[in-house]
């Protein structure tokens, strides 16, 4: 997991437009937090956020400019401490001098976007809850499978790096093998991708590496991905029980986040692909409100009906 990122990261991932400080981007951001003086103006620093980036919009400059010459120096220089990562100045507003000395001064850069305050928050914060969150590593291959993040876990040397490989070649994408890196983006949403080493490679056994992207296109990898469902292939016995009507409702929590489970039993002659391709689309179909296993039981309901109203028709008869 980064513990930081560089400065000179977030304006080339954000597009932001360095105004002062080219030399200085290499200042570490530890925090996706981000924060908009309020209380600094005011002359309050007991709880300065030193370590968050400073967001400055048209409400903090327009404060600031009722406040004094002097003040206003000796506001900025408390705020330019040696732990401030950057500046950004939204709405393409000017960078007020006192600001320019005091940045200039510790050696902090100042950034400008021509987006509104509440866009450019939204922006950074995602981006940087992306890069410093914590991770955790699983054992798996990560597929996606027309819109559904799929998460295939199991046993090492059940078959999941060759089934990936199928879906693969049926126009699906591989986002991770072997070692799927995953973090909370929020509390319902899981973010799957592959460590850097491992990206777009697949190791298949009597092969070896193959590149993904290489051998099927740059359409049939995904950097990341969310993570809808998981899918665990268990070793088939004949005292195993598996569901076998989807209505058990089985889940895997993961960094916090509740995912559905299904688990698939691994025995020659099934086609693993199309059995997990058909879970991803049944998922699909149970979060746009419809359940083939209650459609089932009101079948079943109707047919018993039916059939008692049968047999008490034959027996009145009788």
């Amino acid at each position: 997991m980064p513990n930081s990122v560089m400065v000179q990261e977030l304006v080339e991932k954000v597009r932001l437009k360095v105004l002062q400080g080219e030399d200085y981007l290499d200042r570490p951001i530890t925090t996706s937090d981000i924060s908009r003086p309020a209380l600094e103006f005011a002359g309050y620093f007991k709880h300065y956020p030193a370590l968050r980036i400073q967001l400055l919009g048209i409400t903090e400059t327009s404060f600031a400019k009722d406040l004094t010459h002097e003040k206003m120096v000796k506001y900025m220089t408390k705020m330019c401490t040696p732990q401030t990562p950057c500046f950004v100045i939204s709405t393409n507003l000017p960078i007020p001098a006192e600001l320019k000395v005091a940045a200039e001064e510790a050696h902090i850069p100042i950034l400008g976007t021509h987006l509104t305050s509440s866009q450019i928050l939204s922006n950074m914060t995602s981006f940087l809850l992306g890069r410093l969150a914590p991770r955790k590593s699983l054992h798996g291959v990560q597929v996606d499978i027309n819109g559904v993040g799929v998460l295939i876990t199991g046993d090492s040397g059940v078959g999941k790096s060759e089934t990936a490989l199928e879906l693969v070649r049926r126009g699906h994408r591989l986002v991770a093998d072997d070692r799927v890196e995953v973090y909370a983006r929020d509390e319902q949403t899981l973010i799957g991708s592959a460590p850097a080493i491992l990206e777009h490679l697949m190791e298949i056994r009597g092969i070896g590496i193959i590149d993904v992207a290489t051998l099927y296109g740059t359409g049939a990898v995904m950097p990341n991905d969310k993570i809808d469902l998981i899918v665990h292939l268990e070793t088939w016995t004949p005292d195993a029980k598996f569901d076998r009507l989807g209505d058990r409702g089985d889940t895997q929590t993961i960094q916090g986040v509740i995912i559905p489970k299904v688990s698939v039993p691994v025995k020659i002659g099934r086609n693993l692909a199309i059995i997990i391709e058909s879970a991803a689309m049944n998922y699909r179909a149970e979060t746009m409100g419809y359940d083939a296993t209650e459609t089932f039981d009101r079948n079943l309901n109707k047919l018993i009906k039916e059939n008692s109203a049968r047999d008490s028709k034959k027996k009145d008869q009788q």
